[in-house]
């Protein structure tokens, strides 16, 4: 969810439903058995690789989502992102023991069947066979014992004596006496095709449909979902299950907050799915994430996978944890998937998440009643905080393999930008309720942080990244109105550093009308030391002059800082950064760092108790619903 500045609007309900308050059932009826996954034979677009879901070999193939048509001689197999059953996590953290995959075939002539696994080194073995000359349901079954570290199954599907067609192909366990109620919350701000057509990806499966009790779209912006076209066709198919909501720009935590306080008072036994506005939604990912939740031996945050949605076939990360000391989150687990195509590769050791991202995320009911609501911080860090602190009451995070939505590519956004001050305040919260910051470990960091900005000439980042601690450093009263008076300030600010601005590159206000480009060397080995010198460099002037050109991939701080004045690409690859020494911005950035820093050194353990006390206040319903304006009577 991107979020940017907004103004009040008032709430209102699905025109269809005014008033009405959402269906949510305390239980469903459960089947004899669950579907836990089924089988998917192409995507929910065609820039969506096919083998993604199925891969065929030796003879031509017919595709439909749920049908794969076989020519005589052609072989097909699911061991694909989509295609496979993640057994590892099924075992370890489920209470399915033993799991059948069935399908029905339309064969003219002998067909055989395989049910084979992997494990956590990725060699095959065969668990089940069968193989048929006649029309019918198919059913292979296998324990699963042998997959606790890793390990996946899949079908390989051999059309050997004639045709054969594979139809409605479900991978099922025994249900739980009871399935869960589960409602999609999607937040959104002034995407409103995106929005609108994730509704339509809900709103197109039957299935999945049908075991979602109500769709929450809390829309925060200005140009609205309600008034798609898509949104017009997709509200009568949600029928009275679609909750449209409308309120001041909150940010992501604000929106999908929203979501669950709305389902929690409707229903406290409701599951929670939240979802961003602007993903490729894979309806299928929300079946399997709700199944899984299901069968899970305790209460279980369960999320999805991103891929990359401008190259599809890629992973961004099989698991993520945090660094809470180096302020970091986003740090790939050990041994987890980074930037992998998962056409090449699969993940086959199970690797467990320390929190999982709100591109897609089921959080269960137990979670909000027992640890609250998120805390009003805008943006960024929401998700990881409220992840952890599920952790420290006992809730597992698990994020689910070949469950997966598709996600814009973050390495196309641009560090430099205004959402680096709630990274850079967020960060500080978060760290501070979670774990004992040491004052001159993280000083010394953003000292050294705030120092390759300066040197790289990325003067606005500095003073972005410093807003960021000040507000921090005001205690929890920074976080009084949600977030959008920090919001204006962050962005309105930028403009006082003329190297925030992106320009087209045909046109940037350079001397030269040509910019010769200089690559970068290899990274120092010696960092410091090399900070050190190009930093009295810079202040020196005693740097390279003229117009220099330097790509996206070059632009570190020890290869930028030694110009002064330099052509930056912008990571959108649609227009450049024009960076230029300027010594007395340096240096008034520099003294307004040391103050800074001096004061976060001193106050930081008095600062992350006064964070710590305000946690209850923060995150309560009546926090939330003062900043929402609701009257709760």
């Amino acid at each position: 969810m991107d979020a940017s500045a907004g103004q009040a609007v008032t709430e209102i309900s699905d025109p269809q439903t005014a008033g009405a308050p959402a269906t949510l059932r305390a239980e469903h009826v459960a089947p004899e058995r669950l579907v836990l996954a089924r089988g998917l034979f192409t995507g929910p677009a065609q820039r969506i690789s096919d083998e993604l879901y199925a891969v065929v070999k030796g003879g031509k193939a017919h595709r439909e989502r749920f049908s794969l048509r076989l020519e005589k001689g052609a072989t097909a197999h699911t061991n694909t992102y989509f295609g496979r059953f993640a057994a590892s996590y099924w075992q370890r953290w489920t209470t399915v023991t033993a799991v059948q995959v069935a399908m029905t075939l339309e064969v003219a002539g002998r067909t055989k069947v395989r049910l084979a696994a992997s494990d956590i080194a990725g060699h095959r073995r065969v668990v089940a066979t069968a193989e048929t000359r006649e029309t019918g349901r198919l059913v292979l079954s296998t324990a699963l014992d042998m997959f606790i570290d890793g390990g996946a199954l899949w079908l390989e599907i051999d059309a050997i004596g004639g045709e054969v067609t594979i139809t409605d192909l479900e991978w099922t366990a025994p249900a739980p006496e009871t399935v869960r109620p589960v409602a999609i919350a999607i937040c959104t701000f002034n995407r409103a095709p995106d929005c609108a057509a994730t509704m339509a990806a809900l709103a197109s499966d039957a299935t999945v449909l049908s075991s979602i009790d109500a769709v929450y779209v809390v829309d925060q912006g200005t140009d609205l979902v309600q008034d798609q076209p898509v949104f017009a066709e997709t509200a009568p198919k949600l029928g009275d299950k679609l909750r449209y909501i409308r309120q001041p720009n909150l940010g992501g935590a604000g929106g999908f907050t929203r979501g669950l306080y709305e389902v929690s008072g409707a229903n406290q036994h409701a599951d929670v799915i939240l979802m961003d506005d602007d993903i490729l939604c894979e309806p299928e990912t929300v079946l399997r994430l709700n199944a899984f939740a299901n069968m899970t031996v305790e209460p279980t945050l369960v999320g999805a996978q991103m891929l990359f949605l401008y190259n599809p076939d890629y992973l961004n990360v099989g698991a993520e944890e945090t660094d809470l000391g180096r302020l970091r989150h986003g740090q790939k687990v050990s041994k987890a998937l980074r930037n992998t195509s998962m056409l090449k590769k699969h993940q086959e050791r199970r690797v467990d998440a320390g929190y999982q991202a709100w591109w897609t995320c089921l959080i269960p009911a137990e979670v909000v009643a027992e640890i609250g609501l998120p805390v009003p911080i805008f943006f960024q860090w929401d998700d990881v905080e409220y992840g952890l602190r599920a952790r420290e009451h006992g809730f597992v995070t698990v994020t689910l393999p070949n469950a997966a939505v598709w996600h814009a590519d973050f390495y196309w956004k641009d560090f430099d930008d205004w959402a680096r001050y709630f990274s850079s305040r967020n960060s500080l919260i978060v760290s501070s309720l979670h774990t004992d910051l040491d004052p001159k470990a993280v000083t010394r960091q953003l000292f050294r942080e705030i120092g390759e900005y300066l040197v790289g000439m990325q003067y606005g980042l500095a003073h972005t990244t410093l807003q960021g601690i000040e507000d921090y450093l005001r205690g929890p009263k920074a976080l009084q109105d949600g977030g959008i008076a920090a919001l204006a300030a962050a962005r309105g600010s930028r403009g006082d550093y003329p190297e925030t601005v992106k320009h087209p590159a045909a046109t940037a206000p350079v001397v030269n009308a040509h910019v010769h480009q200089r690559r970068a060397g290899g990274e120092p080995s010696r960092p410091l030391l090399i900070l050190f010198k190009r930093a009295l460099n810079q202040w020196t002037g005693r740097t390279i002059h003229g117009v220099v050109g330097v790509t996206r991939e070059d632009a570190h701080w020890w290869h930028v800082g030694l110009f002064d004045h330099v052509v930056v690409t912008d990571a959108s690859q649609s227009g450049v950064r024009v960076r230029r020494r300027d010594k007395e911005t340096a240096r008034r950035l520099l003294v307004r760092a040391y103050r800074v820093l001096k004061q976060l050194r001193t106050e930081l353990p008095a600062l992350q108790q006064q964070w710590r006390n305000a946690m209850p206040e923060l995150t309560s319903r009546e926090n939330w619903e003062r900043l929402y304006g609701i009257d709760p009577k």
